[in-house]
């Protein structure tokens, strides 16, 4: 287990050691030259650093990349990529000295920034700063959570991220540190690069943070070992003593710098973001005695050295599968968890809803769907930005998941969006936990570049975006989200539903368990009624994106006109077909929840929906932005709304069912169909 030191590993020689190091400060050159694109300054000064880290005080098996006991490594900092990607080829991971060669170009393994997927042994999609930090944050709350739940015999490893300047200068950052450190997250181990270097020159330019006073106040434990950047003892001997720390993080500030031993480009800014020439790295290669006239040199005794990792980690893996076996736990309930989703046939715990119920907001109704199917998807952790019980997380048996209480199931955030969301990536991408996080929708700007990296890495995490529209009412404009539905659906991996009641809720809930990858759920502050037919089509509807909820006619003919509505509009929908009806005009409707799996529909659903040639009218309380794919005209808001109570908000801007029906009409005889 990682809480004890492991048996010092055979390395050979410091002088082999050492030729190790000087080898990946040659590949951390070689690469962005050949590539004429990279950032090799920080990966030359940090390779004493990666060099301890995978040979002498990870956990982790190269030949079983996702063994779930194993320890995690974060590179916040991930312009540094060639650094990480070299430590993976060297130590057996999988990429090729080949890969190396085809850094940051078209289909290569070693893009620009290091992505999930894109080779084992990334752990998190890292590259916009900061977000590492959230995301080894995450890590390490998942992996105390899971031993808390579980036993130290089958979970117990470490969190390591490396940090830069930026990374801690980035807001995100802050946030996640901070509760980190109320938390206590004892097994997570940062290291802060400390190299005074940024891209527009010395940070003194615009940084002069106490970082130990700060994170001191955090409540880290903090080690300043100042300049011993290719000191491999006493680096091992700070990560060792951070290790030893049980009861809250750690941070390490570790003076560096950039470059070294470039002669001319140690502790410069070009260093951070420029290939060097060829000039200068063979006035380096000289230096650290690397062939001059080699690029990618990495000889045989130097490999040799790094695959040794393989077997040492696969000894560390075969105990654990030997503890795992032993262990006279739940294996049924942990190997559930591990998946991440419901428990086989969870989705049967979904409730039903009936139009004679009382009206419901979808946000009230995801929490009857939380609390209903909390037992039967046992990797759930739901927790919100300091609004838990506005936006439906709260579990009614929950816990508080705080310092003295790690398997707490209610996870409370704070007033931290951006972090709350990096947190959520971490955990998903750790395994074992399916974390939900809860806000306003208009505060998903906060979480806006979280939800990006989330959807780039194909996490499996879910937010809860309540308070949808101008509907909300009197808290104004400034908590009115009448944009965010257009500019979210334009972000490519994230699955986004706003259901119409609460039937279609359920659904939605449904999909968001079962399915990979982020999906966010936009529902309602006021209480919507439960409509007719969403019960009995809501459940194959609702996956496919959109479905007819209202024929025009009793023979399923889709009549003069379609209205497509989501979330609260659709009720309006139904209201002004009912008025058109009155006066001949008949109107089917259609109810389209999620654009995204709407367009992944088969064709022929789609043109059952929303068939050519018949005159499509969208009503949605947001902007119109995007509808033209879809609907000929829209019932829309392209201003900010107002503050005043939901209901009149509503009808001021048009979205009541008289206003809805004259605008169909006016459609018709535009197009000369009236």
């Amino acid at each position: 287990m990682t809480s004890e030191p492991p048996t010092p590993p055979d390395l050979g020689t410091a002088e082999l050691e050492q030729r190790g190091v000087d080898v990946i400060r040659g590949l951390a050159m070689d690469a962005p030259r050949a590539a004429n694109s990279g950032h090799p300054g920080t990966a030359m000064a940090l390779a004493p650093l990666a060099h301890v880290l995978f040979t002498r005080v990870m956990h982790h098996d190269p030949s079983a990349p996702d063994w779930p006991d194993r320890d995690r490594f974060v590179l916040s900092n991930g312009h540094a990529s060639i650094l990480l990607y070299s430590m993976l080829y060297l130590t057996g991971y999988g990429l090729t000295l080949d890969d190396i060669r085809q850094f940051r170009q078209w289909g290569s393994r070693t893009p620009g920034h290091p992505e999930r997927g894109a080779a084992p042994g990334i752990e998190v999609t890292t590259g916009p700063l900061g977000q590492g930090v959230a995301d080894a944050v995450g890590m390490a709350l998942a992996e105390r959570w899971l031993r808390a739940r579980f036993d130290p015999e089958i979970c117990d490893h470490h969190t390591f991220v490396i940090a830069g300047d930026g990374c801690l200068e980035e807001g995100i950052s802050h946030e996640a540190a901070s509760l980190a450190g109320h938390l206590g997250l004892g097994r997570l181990v940062a290291v802060y690069d400390d190299n005074h270097i940024t891209i527009d020159g010395p940070t003194e330019l615009s940084y002069s943070d106490d970082v130990a006073g700060r994170f001191r106040a955090y409540g880290w434990d903090v080690d300043p070992v100042g300049e011993v950047a290719n000191d491999l003892d006493a680096l091992e001997g700070a990560l060792r003593r951070a290790i030893a720390v049980e009861d809250r993080p750690s941070l390490i500030i570790l003076r560096s710098h950039i470059g070294y031993p470039s002669p001319h480009l140690t502790d410069t800014a070009k260093a951070h973001g420029d290939p060097f020439s060829d000039e200068e790295i063979a006035l380096t290669k000289s230096i650290l005695g690397l062939p001059t006239d080699q690029s990618f040199y990495v000889p045989d005794d130097v490999l040799e050295l790094y695959r040794a990792t393989i077997p040492r980690g696969q000894r560390y893996r075969r105990a654990w599968e030997q503890r795992l076996d032993a262990w006279q736990g739940d294996r049924s309930l942990w190997d559930a968890v591990q998946r991440g989703t419901g428990i086989p046939g969870w989705e049967t715990k979904l409730p039903t809803f009936s139009p004679d119920d009382e009206p419901i907001a979808t946000r009230a109704a995801i929490k009857v769907c939380l609390d209903a199917t909390a037992e039967v998807v046992p990797s759930l952790l739901p927790g919100s930005a300091d609004l838990t019980g506005n936006t439906g997380v709260l579990l009614a048996s929950g816990t508080v998941q705080e310092a003295g209480s790690p398997a707490g199931d209610q996870v409370h955030y704070g007033i931290r969006e951006h972090g709350m969301a990096g947190i959520m990536t971490g955990m998903a991408a750790h395994g074992g936990v399916l974390p939900v996080g809860g806000t306003f929708f208009v505060f998903s700007d906060y979480m806006r570049g979280a939800v990006r990296v989330a959807a780039l890495s194909d996490v499996h995490v879910v937010y809860f975006w309540t308070h949808d529209s101008i509907g909300l009412g009197e808290d104004g404009p400034t908590h009115q989200p009448v944009e965010h539905l257009a500019s979210f659906r334009a972000m490519p991996g994230l699955r986004l539903l706003r259901p119409a009641d609460a039937n279609e809720t359920a659904q939605a809930w449904r999909i968001a368990v079962d399915s990979p990858g982020p999906t966010a759920l936009v529902l309602s502050r006021q209480k919507l009624p439960v409509l007719p037919g969403t019960a009995e089509r809501s459940p194959t509807g609702v996956p496919l994106g959109g479905y007819v909820l209202r024929d025009a006619t009793g023979e399923a003919v889709h009549g003069d006109i379609v209205l497509i509505g989501t979330g609260s509009e659709v009720s309006v929908c139904l209201a002004a077909a009912d008025l058109l009806a009155r006066t001949g005009t008949a109107a089917t409707v259609v109810s389209l929840p999620s654009w995204d799996l709407f367009a992944a529909a088969p064709e022929a659903h789609r043109a059952s929906v929303l068939p050519p040639g018949i005159p499509r009218l969208s009503v949605e309380a947001a902007s119109s932005f995007g509808w033209e794919r879809y609907a000929d005209a829209s019932v829309s808001i392209d201003r900010f709304g107002a503050s005043a109570p939901g209901a009149r908000n509503m009808k001021e801007f048009g979205f009541d069912p008289e206003a809805v029906a004259s605008r169909a009409r006016q459609l018709l005889a535009e197009l000369g169909q009236s």
